[in-house]
């Protein structure tokens, strides 16, 4: 999970949250309503819904262009689940939210970086629980 993060507010211009992107280190972010998570924007979206269909980025706000309802994630579950969850959803990427709280962002480019330390640890832990030490 990235624990950096940008935020935006829904009404704020397309360009806006552009220049964010182009200065930033994600090519997303978190979009909020008076500081509630409430979706996504990211670069394909800026592309796809705004410059491929010639609309105005300064006329265009974040909340016409945004991905909702943001999908969300508890820390707590695990790569699995949250891949399972991506899958599900036809998502790239989840936020990691509890009680309302954004924790970070989890991208299928950091479940595929860590995959194999987490198939390595799973099978570790059930051969220790197959095979107790005495």
């Amino acid at each position: 999970m990235d624990k950096t993060f940008m935020t935006i507010d829904a009404g704020r211009s397309v360009r806006e949250a552009a220049k964010m992107i182009a200065e930033g280190e994600h090519a997303y972010i978190i979009v909020t309503e008076k500081g509630t998570p409430k979706g996504m924007i990211a670069s394909r979206d800026i592309v796809a819904k705004v410059v491929a269909t010639s609309k105005d980025l300064d006329k265009m706000m974040v909340a016409d262009v945004m991905s909702t309802p943001l999908v969300t994630v508890d820390p707590d579950e695990d790569l699995i689940k949250a891949s399972e969850m991506m899958a599900k959803q036809n998502v790239r990427r989840l936020a990691v939210v509890k009680s309302g709280i954004i924790y970070g962002v989890i991208t299928t480019r950091d479940i595929a970086q860590r995959c194999g330390d987490y198939v390595d640890k799973s099978v570790k832990d059930i051969l220790r629980w197959s095979f107790p030490m005495r």
